[in-house]
């Protein structure tokens, strides 16, 4: 049990942890916000309930939990398909699904996605971040894909710096622009003992304050007075759209993306510190719970983040004290300072969403990846692009589906060969490998080259796997080669797996 003195004496470094913290979710829950193309406030909601309720709840004690970048393109394609009223009732499904995997023990299960797949998976939802935060950082709206962002950018970048013209784009540019050299000097160079303080603060307090100073018409923040406002309950009526097929389908990947980025996350976190280690059942149920009431009061979905759990451990923290009053900072400072958040511009946010995209596109991850080969280079690029031309679900599935390619390649890996053995009418077939059906072809062709009469050995003591359709394979061309004067000997000594199926002892084979 931990006395009261213990309490005490951590009180301080968890109060410091949480502050820091909440000095780095307050610009990010507004700007991924913004991102997914909701109001800041839902992403606010999401930050609070992350620290309040899963913070008290979390497997992961240090982990901190909001909305995440890696869900904002998702978001934004469901919120520009479905509307926003289907947000919760999609939300409060994959909320569902995260409780009940967590209560069936299948937290390690989202941990078994490739790397590459992962990897892949945020560079493409980095480069979309990218690609849409671009238009508002010139207090311009975003297109509904990729593609369409990146061909419109020059017509959005024309109408900025057209000086003589009425808009106002270029003075939100160069707030963008100055957030992002803020962020990117302050990483470089800050001093040792400021380490904690969030770049993202600075920049967006530097360029507020400036479009303050120079009073710039450009796009500010829009936060309700009361944060009740922003509250959308879920209608019992909305619930009934489930039926769609569409929604169950958005329902269940964004419960395993985002069961997959907070476990993945949990992991990273535990290697930043040598205390509690997370139990990944339980942090998968927590954060069933906590997108269960993001869908009930219209919030963003969440997950763990590492941006802000890093924070948090850099920051001292040791206890999930930390991230349960940075969640009570985001509350009472949304209620006490909400005027605040108003003078915020809209594309100083825009800037720390497009620093954090390219930051998502991790091209150390990607050269780490070639010591493993060059097939989760191309599985990395493949994902990446298939999010960036097409939609985030048929990315990960191609992702998905060229990891699976490479393990049926690589267990269907056999090298076959026929050799003479010193005793005359005798020959040997070395097998090593897995022997499946997809080598039957090739297992066929050597066969058919065995000279009648031969007593051919067969050893599988180098197969790590056979399979029913190869052994059947030998069986029947021993049976067929009988007449022949041929005999098929399979040594089954020293076989390293268990062989499907059971040996047979038929006419004209011997085992």
């Amino acid at each position: 049990m931990v006395n009261k003195t213990q309490i005490k004496a951590a009180l301080p470094r968890e109060l410091l942890a949480s502050v820091v913290v909440f000095l780095v979710a307050l610009p990010l829950c507004m700007g991924i916000a913004i991102a997914s193309g909701m109001p800041p406030a839902k992403g606010l909601i999401t930050g609070i309930i992350g620290g309040i309720v899963v913070g008290f709840l979390a497997g992961s004690p240090l982990q901190v939990s909001g909305p995440a970048a890696g869900l904002a393109v998702l978001v934004f394609e469901l919120v520009r398909q479905h509307g926003v009223a289907m947000l919760g009732p999609i939300l409060l499904l994959a909320g569902v699904l995260q409780l009940l995997a967590g209560r069936l023990r299948l937290g390690c299960w989202f941990r078994v996605t490739a790397p590459a797949v992962v990897y892949g998976m945020l560079a493409g939802i980095g480069v979309l971040i990218v690609l849409s935060q671009v238009h508002v950082m010139f207090d311009s709206a975003p297109q509904p894909s990729g593609v369409d962002n990146l061909l419109g950018f020059p017509a959005t970048l024309a109408a900025a710096l057209a000086l003589e013209s009425a808009g106002n784009g270029w003075q939100a540019g160069a707030l963008g622009l100055g957030t992002i050299a803020i962020m990117c000097g302050w990483e470089r160079w800050r001093p040792q003992r400021l380490r904690c303080v969030p770049g993202a603060l600075l920049g967006v307090a530097a360029m507020t304050a400036t479009s303050l100073w120079l009073a710039l018409p450009v796009n500010r923040v829009q936060v309700p007075a009361d944060l009740s406002e922003a509250i959308d309950w879920l209608r019992p009526d909305d619930l009934l759209a489930l039926a769609d097929p569409s929604l169950l389908v958005a329902a269940f990947a964004l419960a395993f993306i985002a069961s997959a980025e907070t476990l993945l996350s949990a992991a990273a976190v535990d290697r930043m510190h040598s205390g509690q280690r997370s139990d990944f059942d339980r942090e998968l149920s927590a954060q069933g719970i906590g997108n269960m009431l993001c869908g009930v009061l219209g919030a963003l979905p969440m997950t763990g983040v590492i941006v802000r759990s890093s924070a948090n451990v850099q920051a001292g923290a040791q206890t999930r004290a930390s991230a349960i009053l940075h969640g009570l900072w985001l509350l009472a400072f949304v209620v006490v300072l909400g005027s605040l958040l108003q003078q915020i511009p809209v594309a100083s946010l825009a800037g720390v969403l497009v620093y954090t995209g390219v930051k998502l596109v991790d091209f150390k991850a990607f050269r780490g990846l070639g010591r493993y080969g060059r097939m989760p280079m191309f599985t990395y690029a493949a994902t990446a692009l298939a999010i960036i031309f097409t939609d985030l679900l048929t990315g990960v599935l191609l992702g998905f589906a060229l990891t699976l390619l490479k393990l049926a390649l690589k267990a269907a890996r056999l090298k076959i060969a026929l050799v003479s053995l010193g005793e005359p009418g005798h020959m040997e077939l070395r097998l090593s490998g897995a022997a499946t059906f997809l080598k039957v072809p090739a297992l066929t062709q050597v066969l058919d080259g065995v000279p009648p009469g031969t007593t051919l050995h067969v050893p599988l003591g180098n197969l790590s796997y056979i399979d029913h359709a190869c052994l059947e394979l030998l069986e029947d061309w021993g049976r067929s080669q009988a007449a022949k004067g041929t005999r098929l000997v399979l040594e089954q000594r020293r076989l390293k797996r268990r062989v499907e199926g059971r040996l047979r002892t038929t006419a004209g084979v011997g085992v």
